[in-house]
């Protein structure tokens, strides 16, 4: 089953090229540029946005949890859907480099998805489909969504949406695409660059004669100039004659221009994928102060928008009777694993004040529990609440016997 499958969708490669190159015909911008999807990756700030983005996501463990009564939550990893999410999707394919490449999908075109192979009710594996093999179509009487997949034949297969994990893009628009325009400006400049340079870049000066030269002594200065100021004899001393003067040039204001717009493009790229600057190693504008704060700018609304993007997606393969209890999530707590300082500071504190017991932070670092970890502790300024005694009750006076 799987071998056939890869057959149908897994060897794809040159019929998508060959609908890509005919998509890209229409994808030409007001610069001349054609900006499709596969193109702009070769713009090193959109290969970049989609990278660090794609990265991002992928690098993120994904869970099956199963809700509690009291409110909790454990990891279902018995359940049939979790080895595939955390593990491998396929035989074929790790989790990280499936989640990777459905984002990217979704980055260029709008929207990744995979394929949810059942045998009986059970997922037994989730294959990635092209994105431009695959079109959403919507049911006229119930509303609901299908989606009509092109196969390497050419002939078309119609699946539910119950088979089909989607992940899409913003109302189903590719930032990529949306930011067009930006993209191929960027190119266009980056081409001009490339085209100015390779030619020898700018002259750095000219000479100016007072009255035209003989055909002697113009060859004569051009084999003396080229000598010492070309090729290998670059940087000699240059010897003018016949009244010959040197003027150098300097830097014009659309030259200046130019690298600002070119720093301009990067951050409108930028702006497009929700991307900080400096994630693009644009640190222009970054400060020791406020690049922490991009980073997590970046965590908030760059990439949590996706997770929830994700999660609802993941959760509507699970069977309705199912929906209610369990449930994806990604663990964000990766993110700041890299800064050692901050964790174990929010460890300590999470443990001083009674939300973490130490078993649990162990547990969050990989680590084996211990005895007694389980015991959650009270601030030491929290005192328990004192045991008031009852007011005695006044003693009766003793009689006086007869």
């Amino acid at each position: 089953m799987a071998g056939w499958l890869r057959s149908l969708f897994g060897g794809e490669r040159k019929g998508v090229t060959d609908i890509t190159a005919l998509l890209d015909v229409g994808s030409q911008t007001a610069a001349g540029i054609m900006a499709s999807p596969t193109r702009a990756m070769r713009c090193v700030p959109v290969y970049a946005g989609v990278r660090v983005i794609s990265e991002t996501v992928g690098s993120l463990p994904l869970h099956l949890y199963k809700r509690r009564g009291d409110g909790g939550k454990d990891r279902a990893s018995n359940h049939k859907l979790y080895r595939l999410l955390h593990d491998r999707p396929n035989a074929w394919t790790s989790a990280t480099e499936f989640i990777m490449q459905l984002q990217k999908d979704a980055l260029l075109e709008g929207g990744g998805y995979a394929l949810a192979n059942r045998s009986g009710d059970r997922i037994v594996e989730l294959i990635r489909l092209p994105a431009s093999t695959v079109r959403m179509e919507t049911e006229a009487a119930t509303m609901e969504p299908k989606y009509v997949v092109t196969l390497r034949d050419g002939k078309q297969r119609t699946y539910p949406w119950q088979d089909i994990l989607h992940v899409p893009a913003l109302d189903g628009l590719s930032p990529v695409k949306q930011a067009s325009e930006a993209i191929g400006l960027c190119m266009a400049m980056e081409s001009h660059a490339a085209r100015l340079f390779g030619r020898g870049a700018r002259p750095s000066g000219v000479l100016k004669l007072k009255s035209k030269l003989s055909d002697p002594a113009y060859e004569r200065l051009k084999k003396s100039w080229s000598a010492n100021h070309g090729g290998d004899g670059s940087g000699g001393t240059a010897i003018l004659e016949d009244g010959v003067d040197w003027q150098q040039l300097t830097l014009t204001c659309v030259d200046a221009q130019f690298l600002e717009l070119r720093s301009f493009q990067v951050v409108e790229i930028a702006r497009a994928l929700r991307v900080p600057p400096t994630l693009l190693m644009d640190f222009g504008r970054a400060t020791w102060g406020n690049a922490a704060e991009m980073a997590q700018n970046f965590l908030t609304y760059g990439v949590m928008p996706w997770l929830k993007l994700w999660q609802g997606a993941i959760t509507r393969l699970l069977p309705e009777e199912e929906r209610a209890d369990y449930f994806a999530e990604f663990l964000v707590d990766d993110l700041v694993k890299a800064d050692i300082a901050a964790r174990f500071t929010a460890y300590a504190q999470a443990v001083t004040n009674g939300i973490l017991n130490p078993n649990e932070v162990r547990a969050m670092e990989n680590r084996a529990p211990y005895e007694g970890g389980e015991e959650f502790r009270l601030p030491m300024n929290t005192e328990a609440p004192l045991q008031t005694e009852p007011t005695p009750r006044p003693r009766p006076k003793p009689r006086a016997v007869a």
